[in-house]
C-alpha cells in the first residue's frame, strides 16, 4: 500500500510541476517579465526564484518516484513529505499576506495533497 501512496505523491508532484510550468508560466512568469515598474534586480531575482521552484517541484516528483522504487529510505521520504507540507503552508501564508484566498493558489492544495500522501505512506 505504501508504494501506491508514494506513486500517488509522485504523480501529484508531477501535476504540480506541470501546473506551475504551463499554467503559471502564462499567468505569472510572462506578466512578471513584461512588468516594467519593478526594479531590474527584483524582477530578475523573482524570475530566478520561479525557475528554482520549477526545479524543486521536478525533483520532488522524481524523489517520491525513487522512494516508491525503494531507492530512498524512510528518513528522506518523511523529510520530503514535510517539505511539501511546508510549501503548502508557505503558499497559504503568502496568499493571505496578499489578501488572496489560500485555495486560489493551486500550490496550496497540490503541495498539501503531495505531503499528506507522503506521510500516509508511512514515509516508506
Amino acid at each position: 500500500m505504501h508504494n501506491i501512496l508514494l506513486w500517488a505523491a509522485s504523480l501529484v508532484a508531477a501535476i504540480t510541476w506541470a501546473t506551475h510550468t504551463f499554467v503559471g508560466g502564462v499567468h505569472v512568469a510572462r506578466p512578471l517579465l513584461a512588468d516594467t515598474s519593478l526594479p531590474r534586480a527584483a524582477k530578475w531575482l523573482a524570475y530566478y526564484c520561479w525557475h528554482l521552484a520549477t526545479l524543486m517541484i521536478a525533483a520532488m516528483a522524481l524523489l517520491f518516484a525513487a522512494a516508491a522504487l525503494g531507492h530512498i529510505g524512510p528518513g528522506l521520504t518523511c523529510a520530503l513529505a514535510i517539505f511539501a507540507l511546508a510549501c503548502s503552508a508557505l503558499s497559504a501564508a503568502v496568499a493571505l499576506k496578499g489578501s488572496i484566498r489560500p485555495w486560489r493558489f493551486p500550490s496550496t492544495t497540490l503541495f498539501l495533497v503531495t505531503g499528506a500522501l507522503g506521510l500516509a505512506s508511512g514515509c516508506a
